[in-house]
């Protein structure tokens, strides 16, 4: 199954407590809170391409499932992560305490953030 594709996202759970658990400002929480963030992804074989764009912020990473790579994560750090491919449809990735899980059905890409109890779930569908 290939991500390959443009995602809108649909609607998100518990943005604000998580995004402020993992130190981002106010401000910026307040700004990206309604914003309808696109997601372009390109996969080739076993590497991919992700940018998100959220208003005027732009997060582009780069990987290839197995590998390690450096990866900027939310708060605009930069870190090393490795990037599990379970089964044909999940993307697997745990990043300083957070576990990423984006899992593609169809045309809807749910994506799942996990740090400790808190969950933020981001649901996007193809464009």
């Amino acid at each position: 199954m290939s991500f390959t594709g443009k995602y809108e996202l649909q609607s998100q759970e518990n943005f604000e407590p998580f995004m402020k658990a993992i130190g981002l400002p106010d401000d910026q929480i307040q700004k990206g809170k309604d914003i309808k963030s696109i997601s372009e992804i390109v996969q080739d074989g076993k590497t991919f391409k992700i940018t998100v764009t959220t208003g005027s912020k732009v997060l582009h990473n780069e990987f290839t499932i197995g590998e390690e790579c450096e990866m900027e994560i939310l708060t605009g750090e930069k870190v090393k992560a490795v990037v599990q491919m379970e089964g044909n449809n999940r993307l697997v990735a745990n990043v300083k305490g957070l576990k990423s899980v984006t899992e593609l059905n169809g045309d809807i890409i749910t994506n799942t953030l996990t740090m400790g109890d808190l969950t933020y779930k981001r649901i996007s569908k193809r464009i």
